[in-house]
């Protein structure tokens, strides 16, 4: 049973990575959240994914960052609402989805703004690793 559970949630932290793999090809879609969801999973039963995931150059800071404080970078936070207001914007064009969709899509999208733009900034990525290197 053991061997089952450690398989489902690496299976589920893959499932997340590639995801997030597809966010790096696709403007439109995020990276970080993905990799956020595959490192709680690979938490769970994949310890070396996790240390990868925490460690990586480019998204290391941001998912730490998250982990630990529950902190989004300002410049990541405008990057998401451009995106999702670029995002609603286009959806307004396509003839085929009734108001009534269009207006539930902008309605979550505002949600998730807010939600966004209420977490804590991280105001100096240095700071975060330093306080990891102390403990």
């Amino acid at each position: 049973m053991e061997l089952m559970t450690t398989m489902f949630w690496r299976c589920l932290a893959l499932v997340f990575v590639a995801v997030g793999f597809v966010g790096l090809l696709l403007p439109v879609m995020p990276t970080v959240p993905f990799l956020i969801a595959a490192l709680w999973a690979a938490s769970k039963g994949w310890p070396s994914l996790e240390e990868k995931l925490l460690n990586h150059p480019k998204y290391g800071p941001d998912i730490r960052a998250w982990r630990e404080t529950r902190s989004i970078r300002r410049n990541a936070k405008w990057a998401a609402s451009l995106m999702m207001l670029g995002g609603y914007i286009i959806l307004w064009f396509i003839p085929t989805p009734p108001v009534w969709a269009k207006l539930t899509v902008g309605a979550v999208l505002l949600i998730v703004g807010v939600f966004i733009w209420t977490r804590p900034e991280l105001f100096n990525e240095t700071s975060l690793t330093n306080e990891n290197a102390d403990s």
